[in-house]
This record gives C-alpha cells, structure tokens and sequence, in this order.
C-alpha cells in the first residue's frame, strides 16, 4: 500500500481540577478526568498518563487489524484483546521495557484463520502507535474457528 503524504493534527486540553487530578479535553469528544496512579500519590478509578498509554497501543492494534481485515475482506464475528506494560527500571531507566497485547478473534473457517494471521503480521508495520514508541509491542493472537 502507498500511503501519500499529508499531515494530520491531533490536539488536546489539559486543566488541573484540584489535588492530583485534571480533566483532559478533545474538541468533539467527552472530557475524561485523569490523575496520576495511586503508587505516584495519585487517585484510583481515574484514568492514568499510565493507563492512556498501554490503551493507546491496544487501540491503535485494534483500529488497524479493522482497517486492514477491512482491505482484505475479512469477515470476523468477534475480536476482543487485553494489554499490558510493566513500569520498572531497566538498566537506570523507568519506563516500559516491553508492551504485550493479546488479541482473540472467532472467525468462521480455516481460511479466515490464515487471513487473521497475515493481518497480524501487518499490524505492526501499520499501528502508528506502536511504531512511535521506544519499547518492542509484542502482539500475541489466539484464533478460535467457529465451524471446525
């Protein structure tokens, strides 16, 4: 796929509301109220600078398997996934060594089971997410086949 050179903007808003919280702002979308994590002196049930991050990745390999089975004509009944980043120091560094997302599709045929596998092998190469950051995105995918 040629992809043609254009630039698109994304912006958002932050405000601090009272102790370590604040609301984040997207013209057009819901305010989400974030903090920072409890383990930072944050506050809990609020999304966290650390929860935005591993969801973005989730997201981007989420929205990008749809694109790209969209283009391969991948017909799929359900598609759900979970991830995960462990927050540690790595050779002096804290940050995120390693993001791990799995990924469970339910196709109906074998066929669509190949097709789900190359789409994954793709999604790396396409996620905009994950192809910004430092740390390696690992990408597991479990296939289940509904009619075998």
């Amino acid at each position: 796929m040629i992809m043609k050179p254009i630039k698109y903007p994304y912006s958002t808003k932050l405000t601090w509301t009272e102790e370590h919280k604040g609301k984040l702002r997207c013209e057009g979308k819901p305010d989400l109220q974030v903090a920072c994590p409890p383990e930072w002196g944050g506050h809990p049930n609020i999304w966290s600078p650390e929860d935005l991050f591993i969801g973005s990745v989730e997201i981007c390999t989420m929205t990008t398997f749809l694109w790209l089975a969209e283009q391969k004509n991948l017909e799929f009944s359900s598609y759900h996934s979970e991830a995960e980043g462990i927050a540690q120091i790595v050779d002096g560094e804290f940050g995120f060594p390693l993001i791990e997302v799995t990924v469970h599709v339910t196709v109906a045929s074998e066929d669509d089971a190949v097709k789900v596998r190359n789409i994954m092998e793709e999604v790396g190469k396409w996620c905009l997410v994950s192809k910004s950051l430092k740390p390696p995105v690992t990408i597991t995918t479990d296939i289940i086949v509904e009619n075998e």
